[in-house]
């Protein structure tokens, strides 16, 4: 497990973002991102109501070193840089080290974690932002984070938020994102005790797409591999006899990260 570090005043004002969670996606995007960071080749998520009541996201990566664990939850706290010039060289999907406070501080989380040299796990309560619990516990290599009762102590953002169901598509967009982007993981998606899917993370897109967006859909899709020195494409296209009636099933990532650009698409 790399050492969290505080970004000194300089550098945070560097980076900041005035992260702010909107809704249950945007928490799903972020852990399922420090799960990636984390070398995680398994990564399983569950939601409940949307992700509004409950969100559950275990891996196995390298875990979280018991003397780290409050450290991960201070704003700009960060395993990823710890100096201007790494701005220049990140090779994360995260760096800024603002969620898991963003996060804990409106709604109740639960950590179970346990780092690569570690025999014992750790289990680590946050309510509000206010530390309730910080124990051993038992628990295999990797973290498991639950979320529950989002916007519990901030309910006019509440109102804000869709129906359940809409809500849960914005989570399922975004764990079918982020699984088509990394098909050397698997990915398990449980929603309301129903499983949606399961990738097989043997790194072949075709396969991923098969498990995400169904049979039907990956039979017919074509190969793309080309480019220069600069840039090199790869990806799967329908043929023109499969095509849709919208852009809703383009998807484009660029060094990992799902993009939305107008031209492309």
């Amino acid at each position: 497990m790399p050492q969290i570090n505080i970004l000194p005043k300089h550098i945070a004002e560097l980076i900041a973002a005035g992260e702010v969670v909107e809704r249950p996606a945007s928490i799903v995007k972020e852990i399922m991102e420090n799960a990636i960071d984390a070398g995680a080749d398994k990564i399983t998520l569950e939601i409940k109501r949307g992700g509004i009541t409950y969100i559950r996201i275990t891996d196995n990566g390298c875990g979280i070193d018991r003397d780290n664990i409050r450290k991960a939850f201070i704003s700009h706290a960060t395993s990823k840089i710890s100096t201007v010039d790494d701005l220049n060289a990140i090779c994360t999907l995260g760096f800024r080290g603002e969620a898991l406070a963003s996060i804990a501080a409106v709604s109740r989380v639960e950590v179970m974690t346990r780092g690569e040299n570690e025999d014992v796990g750790t289990r680590y309560c946050i309510e509000g932002g206010e530390e309730t619990v910080l124990d051993e516990a038992g628990c295999p290599k990797g973290t498991t984070l639950i979320v529950r009762d989002l916007f519990y102590n901030t309910p006019a953002r509440m109102k804000f938020l869709k129906k359940d169901a809409s809500e849960a598509t914005f989570v399922a967009d975004t764990v079918l994102h982020t699984a088509l982007s990394h098909p050397e993981i698997s990915f398990r998606f449980l929603r309301d005790g129903k499983q949606q899917y399961v990738t097989p993370g043997d790194g072949d897109l075709r396969s991923a797409v098969y498990a995400v967006l169904g049979r039907e859909f990956a039979r017919d899709l074509l190969a793309v591999d080309g480019g220069s020195e600069l840039y090199h494409v790869t990806g799967l296209v329908t043929p023109p006899r499969a095509c849709r009636a919208s852009r809703g099933a383009q998807h484009f990532f660029v060094n990992g990260r799902y993009v939305k650009n107008r031209t492309m698409m």
